[in-house]
């Protein structure tokens, strides 16, 4: 019998083992900036794979329960979560994954700050990270229009104490619609100069958290449409601990993201505080879809570098056909793809991050608030979907060992696919993409884009590179203006959105390749940016009626309907 083992992979310092994350910290903020966070990552990096890491993996053994009824048959509708969420929690506000946004120690640069942090957390927090980009987004929902609830709740998202830390849930999908917030069915009736909300809501992610936000029509508003829905604020428990109520119907029982608390609730007479004024909710939580939207965003490009770091790790351990799977050429090439993709995600992450901090700074220039707008849906979306494709690939190169639970591999993958649907699926995302396109800002971005990737100063085969991302936004913005509007338009969303985000990946690895030309990393930078714009850039897809006709008969083809 064999005595051997197989060794597992195992992860260093997350920080200072990711020297892309470090260059391009080192390229987006100014060097004292840079000095001044780098002692706090390299520490954060440590953590990411120590007390983090345990924490998460306890809490992700020990699931989060529904106790309906106490033992005399009370109905307390309490969540047990276990100890170690409650420490992901503490660590996560002690490293101010919320807080450094609006301490703006930094001013625009602070967004940059929080993200790399973020992006740095994520991956070890057993989705913890979804209640704190949801809190993130609350906090700036509340900054721009809480009146009152800025002196009372808003100081408590943005605490770095953790007794009084809260962190915010985000109440927005019903029975009746998803992503299609215009069925929201939920009543608001005034109360004693509040509200008292009744319905349900049937997908509420982090609801041991103390507040959420959500969406309501005020009693005699028109029963549809999104002009009619108003924000509000609940607080979920009473001081005794007592939900206020609201009923538990259950526990969600998900493919992935298992420790973290998902619920179906009843709202009956649950007490509410509106935000701003009454009706146009939907564009007062504009604010909150964009950070969480980036904050998507950064735990997808987080996701793909802890999968490969893992993928790479055990490459090099694990020998097949007298070599390690590192030195085989066909292995190796397809973890190199993989280091593509995380480098395009985590450039596409960091310069959203750059024009958030711009913006809440106002500091934006016309060209950086288009361009937010139109990137926004786009890197959400892309990142989402390559998160899946690479936690896929890892799963396989792990063969056997990717598919075994306990090895912690098959996890990649079932927590990745839900990236595509937070935030808004990525047909829906391409649909606001068009929306976008028609106030304006594609074409104000083109121009913005057309102008940085003029200004790239390379030399050699990358000056074929930087003439690729000049025509890929060529093509795109022709693309877009020969469209039109209608069905044909709609079906080829997609391709476009995946467009802009891969040439504007292309762009800013050009415009790293160019920064970091004479530093000890140029060839890998300069190789990085020289197989990507070798890609396709735009797999636009033309689609006519012809088009539109073919497909219903395909489907028609499935059903006889």
């Amino acid at each position: 019998m064999s005595a051997f083992y197989q060794q597992g992979p195992t992860l260093a310092n997350q920080y200072t083992d990711d020297p892309l994350l470090e260059q391009l910290l080192r390229h987006r903020l100014p060097a004292s900036v840079f000095e001044e966070i780098r002692h706090g990552l390299t520490t954060l990096g440590g953590r990411a794979v120590t007390e983090i890491a345990a924490a998460g993996e306890a809490a992700e053994a020990d699931p989060p329960r529904h106790v309906p009824y106490d033992a005399w048959g009370r109905r307390v509708d309490r969540i047990e979560t276990p100890a170690a969420w409650r420490t992901l929690e503490r660590i996560a506000v002690e490293e101010g994954l919320v807080a450094t946004a609006y301490e703006r120690r930094h001013g625009p640069w602070s967004r940059v700050h929080q993200f790399a942090r973020f992006y740095l957390y994520a991956p070890s927090s057993a989705t913890f990270s979804c209640p704190l980009a949801m809190t993130d987004g609350a906090a700036r929902c509340l900054e721009l229009h809480g009146g009152p609830l800025r002196a009372t709740i808003y100081p408590r998202l943005v605490t770095r104490d953790p007794e009084a830390f809260w962190t915010s849930g985000q109440w927005m999908t019903e029975r009746t619609g998803g992503s299609d917030v215009a069925e929201t069915a939920t009543v608001a009736r005034p109360s004693g100069g509040r509200f008292s909300l009744h319905g349900i809501k049937w997908f509420t992610s982090a609801t041991t958290s103390q507040m959420a936000l959500t969406l309501a029509r005020i009693e005699g508003s028109p029963p549809a449409g999104t002009k009619s829905l108003s924000l509000f604020c609940v607080e979920l428990r009473d001081p005794s601990g007592a939900l206020h109520d609201i009923r538990i119907l259950r526990l969600k029982d998900k493919l992935g993201t298992r420790a973290l608390p998902t619920a179906e609730l009843a709202l009956e007479g649950t007490p509410a505080a509106l935000v701003g004024d009454a009706g146009h909710g939907v564009a007062k939580i504009a604010s909150m879809f964009s950070i969480t939207r980036i904050a998507n965003a950064c735990a997808a490009a987080a996701g793909m570098r802890r999968a490969l770091a893992l993928a790479c790790d055990y490459a090099r351990k694990r020998r097949a056909f007298g070599q390690r799977l590192i030195d085989l050429p066909l292995h190796a090439a397809t973890l190199a793809d993989l280091e593509l993709e995380c480098q395009a995600a985590c450039h596409l992450v960091f310069f959203l991050a750059e024009l958030l901090g711009r913006d809440e700074c106002a500091v934006a220039m016309p060209a950086d608030a288009a361009l937010l707008r139109m990137l926004t849906p786009v890197v959400k979306l892309y990142t989402a979907k390559q998160a899946i494709a690479v936690a896929s690939e890892v799963v396989e190169a792990f063969g056997g060992a990717g598919y075994i639970e306990d090895t912690g591999v098959p996890r990649l993958l079932r927590d990745a696919q839900v990236l595509s649907i937070w935030e808004g699926t990525t047909n829906v995302l391409s649909l606001d993409v068009l929306r976008a396109i028609d106030g304006g800002a594609l074409a104000d971005a083109i121009t913005a884009l057309r102008q940085r990737i003029q200004g790239v100063s390379v030399r050699g085969p990358l000056t074929a590179s930087v003439a690729s991302v000049a025509q890929a936004l060529e093509r795109i913005a022709q693309y877009a203006g020969r469209q039109g509007r209608g069905a044909a338009r709609e079906a080829g969303a997609r391709g476009l959105a995946v467009s802009v985000a891969r040439t504007t990946a292309g762009l800013l690895m050009l415009e790293h390749a160019a920064w970091g030309a004479d530093g000890p990393s140029a060839d890998a930078t300069a190789i990085a940016a020289r197989r990507w714009c070798a890609r396709n850039l735009t797999p636009l897809t033309e689609v006519d009626e012809v088009d539109l006709d073919d497909t219903q008969t395909l489907l028609r083809s499935q059903t006889g309907r």
